[in-house]
This record gives C-alpha cells, sequence and structure tokens, in this order.
C-alpha cells in the first residue's frame, strides 16, 4: 500500500514539476519580441500552464494529506 501511495505523490511531484517548467519557459518566450500573433498565442500558453500548476498542486495535496492515527482496539 505505501508503494502505491510513494508511487503517486512522485507522478504528482513530477507533474508539478513539469507543469511549472512548461510555464517558466512560456513566460521566457513572453520576455522575447516575436510579435503581436506570437505573444497573443503565448499568453493563451501561459494561462493554460498555469491552470496545470494549480491543478497538479491540488492534486499533490490530495494526496499528501496527512492520514489521522489509527487506534488498535482490541
Amino acid at each position: 500500500m505505501t508503494d502505491l501511495l510513494n508511487l503517486g505523490l512522485a507522478k504528482a511531484r513530477q507533474r508539478v514539476h513539469r507543469a511549472e517548467l512548461v510555464l517558466q519557459h512560456a513566460k521566457e518566450m513572453l520576455d522575447e519580441d516575436c510579435g503581436v500573433g506570437v505573444n497573443i498565442a503565448l499568453v493563451s500558453r501561459i494561462r493554460t500552464a498555469q491552470r496545470r500548476v494549480v491543478e497538479a498542486r491540488a492534486h499533490l495535496r490530495r494526496i499528501d494529506l496527512p492520514k489521522p492515527a489509527r487506534v488498535r482496539t482490541g
């Protein structure tokens, strides 16, 4: 069970990292002077990347919630 949880956490962390890299790369491209048409496309790409970062972080938080301690009786 813990192996599956660790695998899920690793995949979620990787998803967050990839989404952050895509966002950073798109912002760097926006800083270059490429013209209005390209900038409009990059703004759309940045918004999508920002949404993916938020979703990936939320997914990671859902997986990584601390579990309440189990009390053994009997």
